[in-house]
């Protein structure tokens, strides 16, 4: 899916139409100290085997891309609607 890197769009912290910047939400690097992963290295230490089931079919082989547009005169952000795409690029008009 090809997507313009600036689209013009309405801001609702300005209340007009003005053009915004388009980014793709990438995930951040896992950190150690989540409560969760704690919890889940407790239960996964020991005898036993893993406390979830690990899933292994891989029905979908495309991910969702979750657009981020940005005001260019405010500066505010909003997340777009995802898409299931297998190549989401951003392009120059």
């Amino acid at each position: 899916m090809r997507v313009p890197k600036t689209q013009r769009r309405f801001c609702k912290n300005c209340n007009k139409h003005t053009e915004h910047k388009v980014t793709i939400y990438k995930k951040s690097k896992e950190r150690k100290t989540n409560e969760g992963r704690r919890r889940y290295d407790r239960k996964k230490k020991g005898y036993g085997s893993q406390p979830k089931e690990i899933f292994r079919k891989n029905a979908k082989i495309n991910k969702k891309s979750q657009p981020i547009f940005q005001c260019t005169e405010c500066n505010k952000k909003w997340y777009g609607k995802a898409h299931r795409a297998k190549r989401y690029e951003l392009i120059e008009t």
